[in-house]
């Protein structure tokens, strides 16, 4: 169980809002994380964590870090800059359906599902940047938008950071896509081990098998995939919506219906709950790590999701 004495992300989110790069507000993320940190499997992850890596018994003593020693009672050897580390690519859905909900005006915009799965990706790109760990990039909508091989330069994180900047800028359109059949696409450029992390609403064409083989084709040459499924909790898993006659439309295909949700909400509720039960179950099954997020969280959770499953991938 970790243990965090851990600055209130809700009150550094408020503080940063304000601010319109994404690089500084991933930044300010990560180091309320790091600052907040009190114990966890994690000790000693501090601003000089890059730089460390905890000692095996029967490694050479002569990169060890004595002053850290007497600081944390904990051996740890220097890490150079010359070391191979680990390589991360992140899938980014961005589809219509990940533009939903609609922002109000002033609204943050990681309060609606590509926003938040933008930020996210920021997020983790900066704690890889910190590890000195190399990062790709692959967007899809309707098709494959965008995809970068895993890197770990300054330039390469600059461009990055643009293409996900670029995503809150473009308004998207209404389209439909088949998420299974792209992410055949993705995995086949994939030759490297790496960690796969995809941000996806999981909403898309086609049979539930389908999206599953996707899914385990990512697995391909011993990745580790971490599926974050991102959702809008209050709306899409709750159905919380008052009593007033609605109108609602599928953002891909523009279908419409009428209707009253409390007529519904119990069906409604009830179907969703056992797809999502469905996806969770299989992703075990394929030993996917699958963690549900919705946007009104905030982004601890994808930051322990990551740190953990680098422990294991190894």
């Amino acid at each position: 169980m970790f243990i965090f004495g851990y600055m209130k992300l809700e009150n550094q989110l408020q503080k940063i809002s304000s601010f319109s790069n994404l690089e500084l507000l991933a930044n300010e993320v990560v180091e309320g994380f790091i600052s907040g940190m009190h114990k966890s499997p994690f000790h000693g992850f501090s601003s000089e964590f890059a730089e460390h890596k905890v000692y095996n018994q029967g490694e050479s003593t002569r990169h060890i870090d004595w002053k850290l020693f007497a600081r944390t009672d904990r051996l740890y050897t220097k890490r150079f800059e010359e070391e191979t580390n680990m390589r991360c690519h992140i899938i980014l859905d961005n589809s219509s359906s990940m533009h939903y909900p609609k922002l109000k005006t002033n609204q943050p915009f990681y309060e609606n599902k590509i926003g938040f799965s933008v930020l996210a990706s920021a997020v983790l790109m900066d704690l890889l940047k910190r590890q000195r760990d190399a990062v790709g990039l692959s967007v899809y909508s309707d098709s494959y938008e965008f995809y970068a091989p895993e890197k770990g330069s300054g330039r390469h994180h600059r461009m990055l950071l643009d293409k996900l900047e670029s995503i809150l800028k473009e308004p998207k359109e209404a389209k439909q896509t088949d998420t299974a059949a792209l992410l055949h696409q993705i995995a086949q450029k994939m030759h490297r081990r790496s960690m796969i992390v995809l941000f996806t609403d999981m909403f898309q064409l086609g049979e539930n098998s389908d999206l599953f083989n996707a899914l385990q084709h990512l697995k391909h040459n011993k990745h580790k995939v971490v599926l974050f499924h991102v959702v809008d909790k209050k709306t899409e898993f709750n159905f919380d919506f008052d009593s007033t006659p609605r109108k609602f439309i599928d953002v891909e295909t523009g279908e419409q219906i009428n209707l009253f949700a409390e007529n519904v909400k119990e069906e409604y509720e009830k179907s969703v709950s056992k797809y999502f039960k469905n996806i969770e179950e299989t992703c075990i099954q394929y030993k996917i790590k699958y963690v549900p997020v919705s946007v009104e969280e905030k982004f601890e959770k994808i930051l322990t999701t990551y740190l953990v499953e680098k422990q294991k991938f190894g």
